[in-house]
Formats: structure tokens, sequence, C-alpha cells
């Protein structure tokens, strides 16, 4: 009986609290309007192109040929960038800033624009141990990987905002 009150408070704590699970995409999805898009890129075979429809598409849009869409995104390549944070004592790079980017818009089937190109931007900082390069090396294609993921969530997001506000 008494642990049974206590998880009953402590459900009600974390929801009052407004707790939810990361991934939830009812807060991106986009208008119904919305969910025949077409994609416009120079590299529809990057991991940054299949990262990115495949987000959309767990949030409800089907990718049509450009004629029988509503909407073209028009997506730009991801750039990469890495620079030195800090140095060690024997003037090493101690800690990295790793920058994705990329830059995007919406026209519908018109070819009129539905938002303007707009730059999405993900930033990371990792420390640096140059006794490790090779572990270094993956742990830097890892985080590529999860600024990918990020980015398309920040796209699909600033869409999503944008599509809801129209």
């Amino acid at each position: 009986m008494l642990r049974t009150a206590f998880v009953l408070l402590l459900a009600g704590l974390l929801t009052g609290c407004g707790f939810q699970l990361r991934g939830d995409s009812s807060a991106t999805a986009l208008p119904e309007s919305w969910r025949q898009m077409a994609l416009e890129t120079g590299n529809p075979n990057s991991e940054f192109s299949r990262e990115l429809q495949a987000r959309f598409s767990a949030n409800g849009v089907e990718w049509v040929e450009r004629g029988e869409a509503a909407y073209i995104l028009e997506l730009s390549p991801e750039r990469f960038q890495q620079r030195n944070l800090s140095l060690n004592n024997q003037a090493r790079a101690a800690e990295f800033e790793l920058t994705m980017r990329a830059n995007f818009s919406v026209r519908d089937r018109q070819g009129e624009i539905a938002m303007p190109s707009t730059e999405a931007v993900v930033v990371k900082q990792m420390e640096n141990d140059p006794r490790n390069v090779v572990g270094k090396a993956e742990e830097i294609r890892i985080l590529q990987s999860e600024m990918r993921g990020e980015l398309a969530r920040q796209i699909l997001r600033r869409i999503g905002f944008h599509a809801a506000a129209r």
C-alpha cells in the first residue's frame, strides 16, 4: 500500500515537473498540408540527407517526386569545422570545438519561397588526449553522426514552427 502510494506520488511529481522522454515528436509534427515534400540537395545519398529523410519520415512526411510535392526542401550539404579551444602545457590542443551547419529553404509547389534560406547550427565541445589519436578520431566520427541527427531535428523543428505559424 505504501509502496503503491510512493510510486503514484513519484509519477505525479515527474509529470508535474514537465518531464518527458527525449524524442517525443508531437512538438514537431508538421501540418497535414506540409506532409508531402520533395528533397533537393546536391548529394541525396549523403549521411546527412539520409538522416534528414529518416527524421522527417518518422514525423509523418512522405517523400515524393518534385512534381507531386506540396513543398520542396532545398538542402545544402552540411559543413563541418573543428577548431582548438584551449592548449595544454605542451602547446597541444586540449579541447576542441566541433561545429556542423547547413542551410535550407522551403519552396511551395509554384516555386514561391515558403520559408527563406535559414542556417541550422550545432556546436559541441570535446576534450583531446594527444596520446590517443585513434580514439579521438573515432570519437569525432561518432560526434559527427550525433551532430547530423541534431541538425536534422533542428531543421524539422524550425520547419514545423514555421508551417504552424502560416
